[in-house]
């Protein structure tokens, strides 16, 4: 399923980066405090491009990776010396890199199990490597909904519903928005679901990869949301007896 096309895209870059701007501001002083102070980070669901500008103006070298070619767009004029891939987190190849980041719920949107995404990152990430990433879980939406929403600027506006399944540990968003075109305004729709994942076994997944595993409420200087949370993972392990194929966590 595609997500943020192109009106979505432009709103969400116009009125909702305040995530990604607080994840650009925290996370090269966690690169730099864990002796990371150059070589190439993978910005994986990278948007806007945001983060991946704030990586780069640190000096890092950054790969941004997405699968919405609107946010592409965007991204590539918000941090022209930043390289962009479209491509889908759940199946790209990664190459070797000192961190991966993946920054604004962008793991939470596949129902499948992350395991194999975090053994592509295990498997790409350099020794003393990092891991930064914040994930959605149960309690993300109040009494489980329906929460209804709405924001507007000049051009635009967008309605959203959102409610949480507690029993399938599924939040779904459906959003109607509103794009100025001329003297008209165009409508569309989109829905997007995330599968929410707990704290804890979202750390011990990562745990049994290797990583050694903090969870935080958000990154520095920005609190996020209940039910929403930070993952800081670092210090790549050999792997735990029984090889790739044995891991009792995988779902």
């Amino acid at each position: 399923m595609a997500f943020y096309h192109e009106d979505l895209a432009h709103i969400h870059a116009s009125g909702f980066t305040s995530l990604a701007e607080a994840a650009g501001r925290a996370i090269p002083g966690r690169l730099r405090a864990a002796g990371i102070e150059g070589g190439l980070v993978v910005d994986l669901g990278c948007g806007n491009g945001l983060t991946s500008r704030a990586l780069a103006g640190a000096g890092y070298e950054v790969l941004g990776i997405d699968s919405s070619e609107a946010m592409l767009r965007i991204a590539r004029r918000s941090a022209p010396g930043v390289r962009f891939l479209r491509a889908s987190f759940l199946d790209v190849s990664l190459p070797g890199c000192r961190a991966v980041v993946a920054a604004g719920e962008v793991l939470n949107y596949t129902e499948r199990s992350l395991m194999p995404v975090f053994r592509r990152v295990r498997a790409a990430i350099e020794p003393g490597g990092l891991f930064v990433l914040d994930l959605a879980g149960p309690g993300r939406v109040p009494g489980g909904g329906p929460v209804r929403s709405w924001w507007e600027d000049d051009d635009w506006a967008v309605l959203v519903e959102t409610r949480e399944d507690r029993e399938r540990a599924l939040l779904t968003r459906r959003m109607t928005t509103f794009r100025r075109t001329g003297r008209t305004w165009r409508r569309g729709e989109e829905t997007h679901r995330q599968r929410l994942h707990r704290p804890s076994e979202a750390a011990g997944r990562l745990r049994a990869l290797g990583f050694t595993v903090r969870i935080r409420r958000g990154y520095e200087g920005e609190r996020l949301a209940p039910g929403h949370y930070v993952l800081i993972a670092q210090g790549v392990r050999p792997h735990p007896r029984g090889g790739m194929g044995s891991d009792p966590l995988r779902r």
